[in-house]
């Protein structure tokens, strides 16, 4: 790492002999920066002062008194500047420096200066401004020579790591690059760091990554974790392929390099993404010997085996890319490169403008759809063992349709069927239809128990000990209430219909909100 400071302090202007600047307080603060050179008789110059400035004045009008020495010093201290100079001379107003100035000048941990008549104000200027610009040519130096030292990394074919080491070793900090759910996939420069552990990225590192992955290639975002400050940039050309997480203090400096590294970093992730190709076909073949139809247990979880997916149950998804049918193979064919980095050991193919996968099933379904198909319709099939992954796509393909006209992700769960079809339907005429049919319960009871009763009776298919343990009541009390609430709504029980009515009713109480259209 290159550490060596090429900033211009006070000391380095005292150092030039053609100056002949003299130190007369604060001899011990010259290790203070500075930034620019400034000339000003005012005696309130603090305003026009944004930091790091050596102010020069002859103190033309200053009237050197301990009480108007110290307002001034102290304007100047509070401004920011650097330092004072006053400049001496036969024909200025001080031949040297006046004790009440010195005096406020110690007080305040201000250095001052002086500097004789014959070395004019515009020579420290042009000191200063030379010293700036040739710590710039420095800095612009160092910066193209890590640019350098990481295209070479880059280009040695060692992959992502290479090239976060010759960062590191440029600029000390830390470096890692993740896929899009925040999983690390190289670093370098961080593990000797107690809040990042070998296996993962804390909590708030985590939170970061996410925030700017949905924003695509879009932004990037900065916060700490810990004392150390958090940088997180998009990777990728067209299609967002990682995230680079830069961790500690970034000098200035380091901004041209850091550019340079994100673009090195896309560049690997696209070559992988081109180089990973065959990779995805062999994938997309097992998939197809999973979900045939005469498949076996133990040549499915041979598939399985091959693939890297250790499971005894699997999950199954069908994805449409948005824009339907008119979606064109490229972008359906991304989403599937997208799909197959996302879930580990999964098995994704193209099949009828649909990406489908099998995955495991403690994969977080929901949250890659969110993260890799945000806004396309998705069917995601019943957890099922891996030889009857063929039913579970059916599923999943049914569900697309549906899911598209809910919009969002259709699961297949056991009892989520008759509340997915009650979410197609218009919410106030089921809520009237309801409403006619168990009004009566809410007029004689207020309370509710008849239609929690009611509700919970049929739930458990008409078993009276299930819902009087439920309900915690006695079995009697809750066979008055349903046989109540048959007298109040004048329908029979042992009648198909009537049981569907009302079984259909309590469902729309119970799936619907109780106000809103």
């Amino acid at each position: 790492m290159d550490t060596v400071s090429m900033s211009l302090h006070l000391a380095d202007l005292v150092a030039l002999p053609e100056l002949r600047l003299s130190v007369v307080a604060a001899p011990d603060r010259l290790d203070r920066p500075v930034e620019a050179a400034h000339v000003s008789e005012l005696l309130r110059p603090g305003q026009w002062l944004q930091g790091g400035e050596l102010l020069m004045t002859i103190g033309l009008l200053l009237p050197m008194t301990t009480q108007d020495c110290r307002a001034y010093v102290l304007d100047c201290a509070a401004a920011g500047a650097s330092a004072l100079v006053l400049g001496l001379g036969h024909d200025l107003p001080h031949q040297q420096a006046p004790a009440p100035l010195i005096a406020a000048a110690a007080e305040a941990g201000l250095p001052l200066l002086t500097v004789p008549d014959e070395v004019p104000f515009i020579a420290v200027t042009k000191a200063v401004f030379a010293a700036k610009a040739a710590e710039q040519h420095r800095a612009l130096e160092r910066a193209f020579d890590a640019q350098r030292r990481l295209t070479a990394a880059a280009a040695s074919g060692r992959g992502l790591t290479a090239t976060l080491e010759a960062w590191v070793d440029a600029t000390g900090v830390g470096a890692a690059v993740t896929d899009l759910l925040g999983r690390p996939i190289a670093s370098v420069g961080l593990e000797s760091l107690d809040q990042f552990g070998p296996h993962g990225l804390p909590p708030r590192v985590t939170e970061l990554v996410h925030k700017v992955a949905a924003r695509g290639l879009r932004g990037s975002a900065s916060s700490t974790a810990g004392s150390l400050g958090v940088e997180v940039q998009p990777l990728g050309a067209n299609r967002l392929r990682g995230l680079l997480v830069l961790v500690g203090a970034l000098a200035p400096d380091d901004r041209m390099p850091a550019s340079g590294l994100v673009s090195l970093l896309s560049l690997e992730l696209e070559r992988r993404h081109l180089a990973d190709e065959p990779e995805r076909r062999r994938r997309s073949a097992l998939l197809g010997r999973l979900l045939a139809e005469d498949v076996s247990a133990e040549h499915a979880r041979d598939a399985l085996a091959v693939a890297g997916l250790a499971s005894d149950t699997v999950r199954t998804v069908a994805v449409e890319p948005v824009g339907g049918a008119a979606t064109s193979t490229d972008v359906v064919a991304e989403m599937a490169a997208d799909l197959a980095l996302a879930v580990p050991g999964g098995l994704v193919r193209v099949r009828d403008g649909l990406v489908e996968a099998v995955v495991g099933e403690d994969l977080g379904l929901l949250d890659v759809l969110t993260r890799f198909a945000p806004g396309s319709p998705a069917g995601i099939g019943p957890a099922v063992p891996p030889e009857a992954a063929t039913g579970s796509l059916r599923q999943a393909r049914a569900l697309v349709g549906v899911s598209r006209a809910l919009g969002s992700p259709a699961e297949a769960r056991e009892a989520r069927s008759a509340r997915l079809l009650l979410e197609f339907g218009d919410r106030r005429a089921l809520r009237g239809y309801a409403d006619a049919l168990l009004g009566p319960l809410d007029s004689a009871d207020p309370a509710g128990d008849l239609v929690r009763t009611l509700a919970t009776w049929l739930d458990t298919g008409g078993s009276w000990d299930e819902t009087s343990r439920r309900l915690a009541v006695h079995r009697h009390t809750a066979r008055n209430r349903v046989d109540k609430a048959m007298r109040l709504t004048g329908r029979n029980l042992d009648d198909g219909d009537d049981r569907f009515d009302l079984w259909l009713a309590t469902r729309i109480r119970q799936g619907l909100p109780a106000s809103g259209a």
